[in-house]
């Protein structure tokens, strides 16, 4: 099934597109990555680095009116990034609204004009209670949505929906991904943060699943 990867670069979506690729059923034609002024910009060269290492084609798309437009501490560097745990209502301020809702709609345009078949993301049940567009219900109309949004029906894969982020990393650390070439900080520096919300559910994950930092 020729599949459009929607890749940030973080741990998730960098071992979703390694499962896809790994996966026969699947024939990645597509990794597309945002650009919508997100200020830890370096999740950009990391998902062009794991396209690249799979030979998976990478486009980014430009969405940085979107980011401006929108308000978030990840897009606006006046407004501090919280630290601590991902699931606190502190970290409601990270939520670029209906983020994921245009993710996929542009990469279901890609996958309209390529002709592939289905576009796949990698929403986790870890995001649930901070980020509603990666819930299961949301999954589920934007899955009918696409069945409808062309002529041809476009799939929409969520294979870590159910999954929490330590799942996730012990899938990655079975296939072999070296994830100190992932990033998943929200602050943007040079290394990794270790007390952002996303650097604590990094960190818990990569424990948990043995892995080494």
């Amino acid at each position: 099934m020729k599949t459009i990867a929607i890749v940030s670069g973080g741990i998730d979506s960098v071992t979703m597109l390694h499962h896809l690729v790994a996966d026969k059923r699947y024939d990645v034609v597509c990794a597309v990555t945002m650009d919508y002024g997100q200020r830890h910009r370096r999740e950009i060269d990391a998902a062009k680095h794991h396209a690249d290492l799979l030979g998976v084609p990478h486009r980014i798309v430009d969405f940085g009116a979107f980011g401006a437009s929108v308000g978030s501490a990840l897009t606006d560097e006046t407004v501090d990034v919280p630290y601590g745990h991902f699931e606190s209502d502190i970290m409601k301020c990270t939520v670029v609204p209906n983020r994921n809702m245009v993710l996929i709609a542009t990469a279901a345009a890609v996958a309209i004009a390529t002709g592939a078949e289905a576009v796949a993301y990698a929403a986790h049940s870890g995001d649930h209670a901070i980020y509603p567009d990666c819930r299961p219900a949301f999954v589920d109309a934007m899955r009918q949505a696409l069945m409808v949004a062309d002529w041809q029906p476009i799939r929409l894969i969520a294979p870590f929906v159910d999954m929490d982020k330590t799942a996730i990393a012990r899938i990655g650390l079975g296939l072999g991904i070296d994830y100190d070439t992932t990033w998943s900080c929200y602050e943007g520096g040079d290394t990794h943060c270790g007390k952002c919300g996303t650097c604590v559910e990094r960190i818990e994950a990569l424990e948990g699943a043995k892995c080494t930092k």
